[in-house]
């Protein structure tokens, strides 16, 4: 018995076809190349290339150390201060990083956009993969002056350093992926995104410990936990500051909260509970990109 051609075709679908970031790691090829493309185009045409993602950060580590350790003294009565601080800086860049690339990601490849069919939620993503590029060289610089100052890593902390990052990286793309389809609508959306990053830094425990927090506001300060990157910037300094002061246990007792791992978990599961809704909202939305770019 014969078979005609058309048998064997498998049915056709649109290339355009979006399963949301389901479709974003089923085209890892096009991650890769998208992600590799804008960090080249960043160090293209320097002469020490990808060596500014090291010298910038250790740069940036040092001034913050002479300034805040030094200069000013603000650590006070806290034992290394400089790494509580830098812990912090560490999760305020990532997330500002994607945040605000996130948002500005359709907008700037819009000549991709219109031209080749590809799931759009990549550019969100990719965005927060640069970000996270960005932020390895910062953790080695970070590790390399804890184990300096005596840091033994343990279990627990590594831990909470990689709960914070899973809760940054759920919210980070799930707001670049609600603030990146709304800025093609309405451009002041990145204005928007610039001014709500400007707070962050004074809204986490980095410059200033928690526990200043707790003094001065009481049982208030529990309203202050409920900012998921406070949160992130707590776990992150349990993973790095705590395990560089001479006494961890005394540390964690007066400068971070008892309940950080129930909180910790609880904002795990809300971001990840935000990040559904946002790609519910871009799947809304998506469509009328390319008309409106």
């Amino acid at each position: 018995m014969s078979v005609s051609p058309e048998a064997d075709l498998a049915p056709l679908s649109p290339p355009s076809r979006n399963n949301g970031l389901l479709e974003v790691f089923r085209q890892r090829y096009l991650l890769r190349l998208l992600v590799r493309s804008t960090i080249d185009a960043r160090y293209q045409g320097t002469v020490l290339g990808w060596f500014w993602s090291y010298l910038q950060p250790a740069v940036r580590f040092c001034l913050y150390y002479f300034i805040f350790q030094v200069l000013v003294g603000r650590g006070g009565n806290m034992e290394n201060f400089a790494i509580h601080l830098v812990a912090g800086m560490v999760v305020v860049h990532f997330f500002t990083e994607t945040f605000n690339g996130g948002t500005r990601s359709l907008v700037s490849n819009r000549g991709l956009i219109i031209k080749l069919p590809m799931p759009r939620e990549l550019f969100p993503v990719a965005t927060m993969l640069v970000a996270l590029w960005h932020t390895v060289p910062m953790m080695v610089i970070l590790s390399g002056v804890c184990l300096l100052l005596g840091w033994s890593p343990d279990p627990v902390g590594l831990l909470a350093g990689l709960l914070g990052f899973a809760i940054l990286t759920f919210l980070g793309v799930g707001l670049a992926l609600v603030f990146s389809v709304a800025n093609v609508f309405f451009r002041d959306f990145g204005k928007v995104t610039q001014t709500l990053t400007q707070f962050t830094t004074f809204s986490v425990p980095m410059i200033y410990p928690y526990s200043l927090v707790d003094d001065r506001f009481g049982s208030l300060a529990q309203y202050y936990l409920l900012n998921p990157l406070a949160e992130a910037v707590l776990l992150v300094q349990r993973c790095f500051w705590v395990g560089t002061t001479s006494d961890r246990d005394a540390t964690i007792a007066e400068h971070l909260p008892d309940d950080l791992w129930s909180r910790g978990l609880i904002m795990l599961g809300l971001s990840a509970v935000f990040l559904v809704l946002a790609q519910l909202w871009f799947s809304k939305f998506e469509r009328r990109v390319p008309e409106r770019i």
